[in-house]
């Protein structure tokens, strides 16, 4: 078996299948447990830190894992770097199986730290009938010190291994998400998998296939660059979710908009009288006024970008460029679309009043980590966008574990937007 710790809603298991393989995931969340069987994937509700390793041991091929990452994140405290001495301690003391957890976890300032040091005890335990053929393990930055820590264990257990820090867009992922990746193999030299894209299109050559531009969000997404967001929910928050960006009565309901491919606009949308006119097929986003096959519709010149929080130091990229990181916090969905002016013509300095920023929807956020858009997201909104923003993307993950399948990644093989 492929043996998936802190399993997640899926993203390894995503790639897995889109390998024509499956994992046997152990995941704690109740949401993403109820994801995962919606999507079909095998799952045990566990905590990874008590399940035994003895089911596992000459049963398994690979091991995957991704701890926790709320303790190392930017987005949160970051008091694994403070725990990050005991984290050290706990995987040495774990690689000659003395299990000092319970004295080290009482003395962490975050209890999710300790988490990162529970691959080593299910790789100790396996270690010792020659388990498993191969490792991928995924964390943010912050963790690559450990990874190398694990890596000098592996490499002197006979695994070649590789560790190191991977941008997601260099591989077809519409977000520049940098991740610490571990690889290790007990058949095959560890190495990151080439990349296939770059910032700016790379011709072929002599000396390689050359690689694509960064996928932009417009791209994933099935947008033009000028397209607006059509607004899923309207004023009032739900369970989890907090309020919506729109006054109380500013907006209505159009949760089902882009399914049917019209929605009508309240009476306080703004729109440019100067807009350009054209005819657009139903269910183009950007287009102002309810939309039918053929008609004729007014489109906004306003360009939207992602605003990747309510903070001042958010970063905002515009829909032709990758999304920066997506994550969602305590406070749920902080991502919006917000919108700048077109250039006003010679000697008019005035703009139109600028649309309410959009928050991005759950289908969106998905699309942008690789998931299909109907994967089947289980939950309420908070519930929803933490398993998104917590999860490996789908693509990256493919690209990871290609090698150690012996399969060949096709970049049809992820297909985004509905």
């Amino acid at each position: 078996m492929i043996l998936d710790l802190f399993a997640g809603p899926g993203g390894w298991s995503r790639a897995l299948s889109v390998l024509g393989a499956q994992d046997l995931g152990l995941e704690w969340d109740e949401w993403a447990c109820k994801t995962r069987s919606a999507a079909g994937q095998l799952t045990i509700r566990t905590d990874v830190a008590r399940y035994p390793t003895l089911p596992f041991i000459g049963r398994t091929r690979g091991l995957i894992a991704s701890p926790p990452c709320q303790a190392w994140s930017t987005a949160g405290k970051r008091l694994g770097l403070i725990d990050q001495p005991l984290v050290h301690q706990a995987v040495a003391d774990l690689a000659v199986g003395r299990d000092t957890r319970e004295r080290l976890l009482a003395a962490c300032r975050d209890e999710r730290s300790l988490l990162a040091a529970e691959p080593m005890r299910y790789l100790h335990a396996l270690h010792a009938v020659g388990e498993p053929e191969w490792v991928a393990m995924e964390e943010v930055p912050d963790v690559l010190p450990l990874w190398k820590q694990y890596a000098v264990i592996l490499r002197s257990w006979g695994l070649s291994v590789w560790t190191g820090i991977l941008n997601a867009a260099d591989y077809g992922v519409p977000q520049t998400r940098r991740r610490a990746i571990l690889l290790a193999s007990r058949v095959r030299t560890a190495q990151p998998p080439p990349p296939t894209h770059a910032k700016i299109a790379e011709p072929e050559g002599l000396f390689g296939p050359g690689r694509s531009r960064w996928v932009s969000m417009a791209q994933a997404l099935g947008w033009g660059a000028t397209d607006r967001p059509v607004p899923t929910v309207c004023a009032g928050g739900g369970p989890g979710g907090g309020a919506e960006p729109f006054p109380s009565g500013s907006r209505k309901a159009l949760s089902t908009a882009r399914d049917r491919g019209t929605w009508t606009p309240h009476p306080d949308t703004p729109h440019q009288p100067s807009g350009r006119e054209g005819t657009e097929p139903a269910g183009h986003p950007g287009a102002q006024g309810e939309q039918a096959a053929g008609r004729t519709v007014l489109v906004p010149d306003w360009s939207w970008s992602l605003r990747s929080n309510n903070q001042a130091n958010a970063t905002v990229r515009p829909l032709s460029e990758p999304a920066g990181t997506l994550f969602f916090g305590h406070r749920s969905n902080e991502c919006t679309w917000v919108a700048e002016p077109p250039t006003p013509p010679a000697g008019n300095t005035e703009s139109p009043p600028a649309p309410a920023p959009i928050r991005i929807t759950a289908q969106e956020a998905g699309v942008l980590q690789t998931f299909p858009a109907d994967y089947p997201w289980a939950g309420n909104k908070g519930q929803v966008f933490s398993q998104i923003g917590n999860a490996v993307p789908p693509r990256l993950a493919a690209h990871l574990l290609a090698p150690h399948l012996g399969k060949t990644l096709n970049p049809d093989d992820f297909t985004l937007a509905a």
